[in-house]
This record gives C-alpha cells, structure tokens and sequence, in this order.
C-alpha cells in the first residue's frame, strides 16, 4: 500500500461527524468539486470556510454536483515552497482516488493575505497551470477562490476564475448548478464567465478592468462588457440562511472541535474587515446540542473560534454549558479544555474572567497548536499604534483601558498567563517614527514590565511576571497585511 493511500485510510478511520448525517449522492452525471486546503488533516478540520461548504455542497440534493477535499498531507515531499507525492503517485482527495487535476471545480480558501502564496503550490500539485489564462476550459478545472485573504481579489486576478466575495453558501451553490447546466446545453451564445458574473457574491477579474492609482490603490473596476454587472458585490446572509455546519466544525479528528459563537465585530477599525460583515450571533440552542454530541464522542477539547466573542449575548449561558460538561467528565476523570482567542483589552471584564475561569481549564488556541504551556492564558489585544495612525484607524484603545484588562488578569487566581497582541509595521507608518513607537509599544504597564526569556519560545517570548510567581506577560506582535490582523512571528522581540 502506498504512504498516501495508508494516510488517507488512517483518516477515514478517525474521522467522526457531528452534524446531522445524510444520504451520499450518486456521482454519476454529476460535477466534482475538489476543496483544496493548505493544511494536515487535523488543522484543516478548522477551515469552516471550505469544511462547511463541503458538507453543504454534499448534502443539498438539488446541487448537481459532490464534494471532496485535498489536503497537504503528511507524506508529501516539501522542498523549499515546492511540494510533491512520494514516488510520484497522484495527488487525490480523501474521497476519491481520482486525481484532483481531473476535477471540474477547483476551490481554494486564502485565510489571510500572507498565505496567498499557497494557491499556486496547490495549482502546482495538482498540475493545473497558475494562470487562468493558461487553462483551456473542458481540460481544465474552473478555479474558484474565496474566503477573507480574498477580500481584496485583484492580487490574485490573474490566476483565479472566479472569486466569491462573502459568504458562499449560496452563490457557490448557484456557481455549480450554471457550470452543470452549460456543461450540459454549452450553445446559448452566452459565455460560461457571462453566466457566473451574473451571479450574487461572484466576481469574475478576466471580465473585468482594473485601473490602479499611480501611488498605489485602485481608481476603478470596470466590466469590459455591457452583459457583465457594473459591481461586483460581497453577500452576507441572514442566520436563518445559514447551515449549522457555517458555525461549528462539522468534522472532528477525535481530539478537538470548535464553534463559532459570532459573525462580524460591532466595532468598525479601518485596518480589519472583522467589522465589514453584519454582525450576528449564533443561535445558542445549535452551540448547546453540539458541545452535547461532543460529549457523547468524549472529545474533550472545545475550541471556541471567535475574536468576537465577549460580544456574544448568549456568552454565559454557552459557558455554563461547556462548564457543567467539564465537571461531568471531571466525575469520570477526565479533563475537557477549552481554547478561546484573543479578545479586545476594553472588552475584557470581571464578569468574563469569571465564566471563563469556571472553565478550570482554558488556553489559546496558539499555544494548544505550537507550545507545551500551562493552561490559564488569556489574551488581549492592545492594537497600539502611532498616534496619527490610531486616530485614521479609528482605534478606541486607550492605555488605561490595557491596563485595566491587565489588572483584571492579575487579581485572578485562575489566570497565570497574558499574551498581548500588538501592531507594528501599519500601513502608513513612517519609518523615521515606526522604531520610537515600536519601542513605546513594547513598554507594558509599569507592573508588567519584562526582560526577555527564552525558555518556552523562540518566537514568543515569555515574561518573568513580576506581578506575582504565578502569572507570565507574553509579547506577540501583529503586523496587518492587506488589512487583515494575523498573528506575525520574529517582527520585533521585547526588550
């Protein structure tokens, strides 16, 4: 047996759904959309992105077409940012031995703009060429991008056949019945790309002029025909729209799987597009029956996937439920954890750090992923910046605010551990202040001052606290990138 096909075998024998089941469809006539996500198989079980629509896609009957996924598996070759199978067998999804070249739709899920550089090793795998104008339709699959590494498409303009501005849960489904109908009846004198830019949420970039500013920036995106749409627009939709599977994982490895309690941020910082999307909740009746069904699969790590999530109005009841589970499986022996993000330091309170300290066990998803660290961290996020930058941003971060949220942190018996989030390198901040204010940055309060400690992390430094022998301050830094807020190793250590 080859290392890929044991792999894939391996999967399929962890693997455990959470979600309602349903009947598989027969793939005969019908179209072959083939995810494919960047990731091993454990992290790609968090991309509810492409996880959702792959069980929406295979559920809804009246969608012509099945849906697979393709992972960065673990026996693949990597050489520099090259990767390839071993012993050049076929690069195939986990439910088809197929290849994924063959595939009529191909989809790709850019998280943030720093992994922009994986569509092209995904096309490579597969071997499809890069750019769109190299494919020959009918040879060739249809590449599909989305997700909030594309919320400026035109980097990718080039390479991508279509790009699902927000949320896909329907113009990807419409996308596929109009492929499979012209499949069908190709003679309507109207092109395949005419039909999908019709199409809600969908931009097409061939059918479209893009002309840019000469200092950087885009001036216009015109249609460069009179059937195309005028604008291309990003669709949200209702929570009544929306499947279960777009707010909790649908799959789970046996070991973690996680919700996502909010969509969208009340607040409406320029530098981030977690304010672009309407804000919406959860309904708390779903979150509740799946932390239930996790517990009938023992899984006993809940990892709460949402930056917004003080923003919840259904916050404690949600964590009296995961509450009361820990303690049920505390009876037994067992110890369930729960991973929660980084918040805003002026919407850390006493009332959170209590539900969140009820839990006995919690963490950030960080750690859980890449250090052997205690349990107890909380994590907030200061977004300093320089003072004009601050204001242009619309930033409400104040010092005494962080302060606040760290004093909190302090007086807690149950939280050892404060991770800071910060900004360095923004757009628009000048390199002659960017160093001073780096350095202001890097100053925590007077009672959480630090010097570097190289124990745990080599990326991120812990502090010795000198609040007290039981809590540490940790130093991370976020640098935005096409504004968006992600995590940035190595930018700038603590002094």
């Amino acid at each position: 047996m080859s290392q890929l096909r044991a792999e894939i075998d391996a999967i399929h024998d962890r693997e455990i759904h959470l979600v309602d089941p349903y009947e598989p469809k027969d793939s005969d006539g019908l179209l072959r959309m083939v995810f494919m996500i960047p990731y091993g198989h454990a992290f790609s079980l968090m991309g509810n992105g492409p996880m959702g629509l792959h069980d929406l896609i295979n559920r809804t009957k009246d969608v012509p077409a099945v849906a697979e996924r393709a992972l960065h598996y673990e026996c693949l070759v990597r050489e520099g940012n090259r990767v390839t199978t071993p012993d050049g067998e076929v690069y195939r999804s986990i439910e088809s031995p197929l290849p994924v070249g063959t595939a009529d739709v191909i989809g790709v899920s850019v998280i943030n703009s720093g992994s922009l550089h994986s569509v092209f090793q995904q096309l490579d795998l597969a071997g499809v060429p890069r750019r769109s104008a190299d494919r020959i339709p009918g040879e060739h699959p249809l590449v599909v991008g989305g997700n909030s590494g594309l919320a400026d498409p035109e980097p990718m303009a080039d390479y991508l056949d279509v790009i699902a501005l927000g949320e896909a849960e329907e113009s990807l489904l419409e996308l596929l019945r109009v492929v499979h109908a012209h499949r069908e009846e190709p003679g309507s004198g109207v092109s395949l790309y005419e039909k999908l830019a019709r199409i809600p949420g969908l931009y097409v970039p061939s059918l479209y002029t893009c002309e840019y500013l000469p200092g950087g920036g885009v001036a216009a995106v015109t249609p460069r025909k009179l059937t195309v749409p005028a604008k291309a627009s990003p669709v949200y939709l209702p929570v009544r729209e929306l499947h279960p599977a777009h707010f909790v994982y649908p799959k789970s490895d046996g070991t973690a799987a996680g919700i996502h309690p909010t969509l969208g941020c009340r607040h409406s910082c320029d530098f981030c597009n977690l304010g672009v999307p309407p804000f919406r909740h959860a309904p708390i009746g779903m979150l509740k029956e799946y932390v239930d069904r996790l517990e009938a699969q023992k899984i006993r790590r809940i990892i709460i996937s949402s930056p917004t999530f003080t923003q919840y109005r259904h916050r404690r009841e949600l964590l009296d439920h995961i509450s009361a589970y820990a303690r049920r499986a505390a009876a037994e022996g067992e110890t369930v954890t729960t991973i929660i993000g980084s918040i805003r330091a002026d919407e850390l309170t006493a009332d959170y750090l209590e539900s969140v300290t009820e839990l006995e066990e919690f963490g950030h998803l960080f750690t859980e992923l890449n250090l052997d660290q205690a349990r107890g961290i909380i994590t907030i996020a200061p977004e300093w910046a320089s003072p004009d930058l601050v204001a242009m941003y619309g930033k409400t971060q104040r010092r005494e605010r962080v302060d606040n949220a760290i004093e909190l942190c302090r007086k807690s018996k149950d939280v050892n551990t404060v991770m800071l989030y910060f900004i360095v390198g923004a757009p628009g901040e000048r390199g002659r202040t960017e160093l001073p204010d780096r350095r202001r940055r890097e100053r925590p309060p007077r009672h959480a001052r630090h010097r570097p400690d190289t124990r745990h992390c080599p990326h991120r430094r812990p502090a010795r606290n000198p609040c007290g022998p039981r809590q540490r301050l940790w130093s991370s830094i976020n640098r935005p990138v096409m504004g968006l807020r992600r995590p940035w190793c190595c930018s700038v250590r603590p002094r």
